[in-house]
């Protein structure tokens, strides 16, 4: 289930009822008479079907409540009422297959900021990926996997692409950009520091790296691994299944594959370092495909329900 707090006008909010009370999915509505202020209004509360909650969400954003008052949604982790459960069966579909979608808009905005935290993690993940690709330790990359951010701002330019939302696309290619750029800077200069104070040899092979040689020589497998994360990943966002995104982290090389550029960089192996990035632009691409089309599943989905909200509500 989900939690509405709605702050409107009093006409406004009068017509917010009528929208919540001709539908089946929702139920516990209170209403709350000019006990709103900043802005002045009615607070009406209310629990919908999370299968309804786009769908609902839309007609009440099509009263401009979002411009002349305000909309909150939260997560509903328990409710125990026959008339919850009713609400539910009104709603076609699972729960655990709903998505909604302002929800994952407002997620994914969150984590394309170009924030300080954001470079600090794609630096100490490099960091770690690289001592990881330089000792040949497959655990230190899985660790360099699962600090990595990456993953938000390429599902942010996913959902950018299906929302055709330039400024919100531009502002995740901004973080990624420098983001990588940033953390293979200071993997090159890491490693030529490790170089220097003689804690790493002065040649560096990865033929004899065989434990994590597979970084830097792509092949079928990228792209099919990369696929299957990209469409994990949504899924885990739209459908708040973080326990899945963890598994997603850490099934892809685009951590490692950053830091290995950096790497090789500083030992002059060019050829190391094509193939790295190679590996990273496959990654880097495949997932945000997969994301896309995962997305444009689900949108699908979603209007038509929101084709047969309108039909029922005529």
């Amino acid at each position: 289930m989900i939690h509405l707090r709605i702050v409107a006008p009093e006409e406004v909010a009068h017509q917010a009822l009528g929208v919540l009370e001709r539908s089946p999915a929702v139920l516990n509505i209170v209403h709350l008479h000019g006990v709103a202020r900043k802005p002045e209004g009615d607070v009406i509360l209310c629990d919908v079907a999370r299968e309804e909650a786009s769908v609902i969400l839309g007609d009440l954003k099509a009263l401009e409540i979002p411009r002349v008052g305000s909309i909150a949604v939260e997560h509903i982790e328990t409710a125990l009422s026959d008339a919850a459960e009713a609400a539910e069966k009104a709603a076609p579909g699972l729960p655990s297959d709903a998505v909604v979608w302002e929800e994952v808009e407002q997620r994914t905005s969150e984590n394309t900021e170009l924030s300080i935290g954001f470079l600090l993690f794609m630096v100490l993940a490099m960091q770690i990926g690289a001592v990881g690709i330089l000792v040949d330790q497959p655990i230190l990359i899985v660790g360099a996997m699962v600090v990595g951010p990456e993953f938000g701002p390429l599902a942010g330019l996913s959902v950018a692409l299906v929302a055709r939302r330039p400024d919100f696309a531009r502002r995740s290619l901004t973080a990624l950009g420098v983001g990588f750029a940033a953390g293979v800077v200071m993997a090159w200069l890491a490693t030529l520091f490790y170089k220097w104070a003689g804690a790493v040899p002065d040649e560096f092979s990865t033929a004899a790296h065989n434990l994590t040689g597979f970084i830097s020589n792509p092949d079928f497998f990228s792209f099919t691994v990369a696929f299957a994360a990209g469409i994990v990943g949504m899924l885990s966002l739209t459908n708040a299944k973080s326990g899945a995104l963890i598994g997603v982290l850490i099934s892809v090389t685009t951590i490692p594959a950053a830091s290995n550029i950096g790497v090789a960089a500083a030992y002059g192996d060019w050829g190391d370092a094509g193939g790295a990035a190679a590996q990273l632009a496959i990654n880097l691409a495949t997932i945000v495909l997969a994301g896309v089309l995962t997305l444009l599943v689900q949108r699908r989905a979603f209007h038509e329900r929101k084709r047969r909200h309108a039909r029922e509500g005529t």
